[in-house]
This record gives C-alpha cells, sequence and structure tokens, in this order.
C-alpha cells in the first residue's frame, strides 16, 4: 500500500506539489496522470525519499521509504531508464543489483526472458540500448527484489506496440496477485486499460481521485445527429424532448431513450444519420474537461 498525505514541496516561492493526498490499495493500479509540469515526478520522488518534501509525508507499507530495511524488496522503483551504467551489460546490471538486494541469481535470467532481453540482448552494453530496451531493463531491476509495491514513471515510453501490450499485461498479472502499482503515464489510452482508478493532478494540485467507473461515467440519453440538424432540434422540440447538441456538426444529446428520439425524428419525417446510447466519457475526454488542456498536451 502507498499512503500519500498532504505532500508539499516548494522551491523558492514556487509551489510545485501543493497538499497532495492518496491511496495505492493493494491489487490495484493506480494510474497517476497530469500535464507536464503538473507535479507528478516530485510527488513520485517525494514518496521514494529522494526529494525531501516541504510538509506532509508518504509511506509505503506504512513505513516511509528510507525506513524501509533493503528497500528494493518491498517496493521497486523505475523514474529514470536513463541513470544506467552504459558500460555493463544488462546481464551484468541485473546481476550486481541481485548481489545488493540479497537476492538469488536465478532471478536475474529469469526477468531478462521476462521483459524481452535475454539471449544477446542481456550481453549487449547498456550504453548501446534503444530507450525502449532500457526501459524494459529498468522495469526487470524493479521486479528483482520480487516487491510487493511498483512505482513506475512513463515505463512504457519508447516500447513499439508489442512491447506496450506486454508492459500492460505485466503490470495487471503483478496486480492480480496483490500487489500495488503506482503509474505515471501520457499515454492515456494505455492507463485506461490497465487502471483500477485514476489519481490527475494539475499545479500540484489533486483535481480528480477515483475508481475508472466513478470518473469515466457515462451521460444518461441518447446520441442523435440527423442530415437536417434544424430540423431534428425541432422534431426534437416539438416532441418535449430536452436535448442540447454536443459538437458542431449537429449531434444532440437527448435525455431521453433510442425508441423515443427515433419515433420523434420519423414522425417529423426527419433523416437520422446516427442514433445510439450515449457512450462512457473517455480518459483522454476526462483529462481535457477536468484540465482545460488541448490535445497536443495530451500525448506531450
Amino acid at each position: 500500500m502507498i499512503c500519500v498525505e498532504q505532500l508539499t514541496k516548494r522551491y523558492g516561492e514556487h509551489v510545485a506539489v501543493d497538499g497532495v493526498s492518496f491511496r495505492c490499495e493493494p491489487g490495484t493500479v493506480t494510474g497517476f496522470l497530469g500535464p507536464n509540469g503538473a507535479g507528478k515526478s516530485t510527488t513520485m520522488r517525494m514518496i521514494c525519499g529522494l526529494t525531501p518534501p516541504t510538509s506532509g509525508g508518504a509511506t509505503i507499507q506504512g513505513v516511509p521509504y528510507r525506513q524501509l530495511a533493503n528497500p528494493g524488496r518491498h517496493v521497486g522503483v523505475l523514474l529514470d531508464a536513463s541513470a544506467q551504467h552504459a558500460g555493463r551489460s544488462g546481464r551484468e546490471t541485473l546481476a550486481l543489483c541481485a548481489r545488493v538486494l540479497d537476492v538469488d541469481r536465478a532471478r536475474v535470467g529469469e526477468l531478462l526472458a521476462l521483459v524481452g532481453l535475454s539471449g544477446p540482448a542481456a550481453r549487449r552494453r547498456v550504453g548501446g540500448y534503444s530507450f525502449g530496451m532500457r526501459q524494459r531493463l529498468g522495469v526487470a531491476q524493479a521486479l528483482l527484489g520480487d516487491p510487493a509495491v511498483l512505482i513506475l514513471d512513463e515505463p512504457t515510453s519508447g516500447l513499439d506496440p508489442e512491447g506496450v501490450f506486454q508492459m500492460r499485461t505485466l503490470l495487471r498479472d503483478f496486480a492480480d496477485r496483490g500487489g500495488t502499482v503506482l503509474l505515471s503515464s501520457h499515454q492515456l489510452r494505455e492507463i485506461e486499460a490497465v487502471a483500477d482508478r485514476i489519481v490527475m493532478i494539475a499545479k500540484g494540485r489533486v483535481v480528480a481521485d477515483g475508481t475508472k467507473g466513478e470518473l469515466l461515467t457515462a451521460p444518461a440519453g441518447t446520441l442523435v445527429a440527423a442530415v437536417d440538424p434544424a430540423a431534428l432540434h425541432a422534431a426534437l422540440t416539438a416532441a418535449g424532448l430536452s436535448h442540447h447538441p454536443t459538437d458542431p456538426a449537429g449531434t444532440f444529446l437527448v435525455d431521453a431513450s433510442a425508441d423515443a428520439v427515433g419515433r420523434a425524428a420519423a414522425n417529423a419525417g426527419v433523416v437520422l444519420r446516427e442514433l445510439r446510447p450515449a457512450e462512457h466519457e473517455g480518459l483522454e475526454e476526462m483529462f481535457l474537461s477536468r484540465l482545460g488542456s488541448t490535445p497536443q498536451e495530451v500525448s506531450s
């Protein structure tokens, strides 16, 4: 479990993180989201004891990170995949880490295979790795101590689609076995696919915290569009059906069943080009609505 309570970090007059609180429970993946500069990395560094907070605190399994005995056996961390010794091979990197953590060296080969770095890739120097390969090695290093908690900052950055799918499966399996995952990423569709909970921050403050079911709600009603939007509006008004436009193209969200909307259009002779129940709001749409961001910021 990860418990963050009123974490605050100030740099002079600048407040990078402002009273952030949330919990990550065992058996769940928590997606940690926010635009660039929102305070995500600073928060994760404070959780891991790398940046001292101005106030507030965080615990992992009930203990601050710096007080954990042999912390790699309790929490696996990947905050910067580039911070690896370029002169060592992938296998040497994990073997050295295994000695530090006092774990069986057999874990080295197992994890290299798990993240797709076995064979010749394991013998290559890290300096010759692509960024995606460094990410894979960093995840293997985080898993080496068989921890109960994972804290990962952008672990799928630089991975190809197959690698992203493998990472999603790995994290989902870890959580399903009772592990706790805190996962920061700009790849919103991947977060939506794997996360159980969402914590979103902006300008250093939490702006959303809940399960996907709580945050990605479905608007009640029916989405409908016609060849002649003005005629459709008139037909819905005449039928007494409450509605409002959802886009400039003339799609309406109607507070009624699809049958009622279809009958109103048919009675008025309006030709429809779309008629369907309203769908759940996706994570990207929720991100935009909560933060007032642009699509470019979402993918940056």
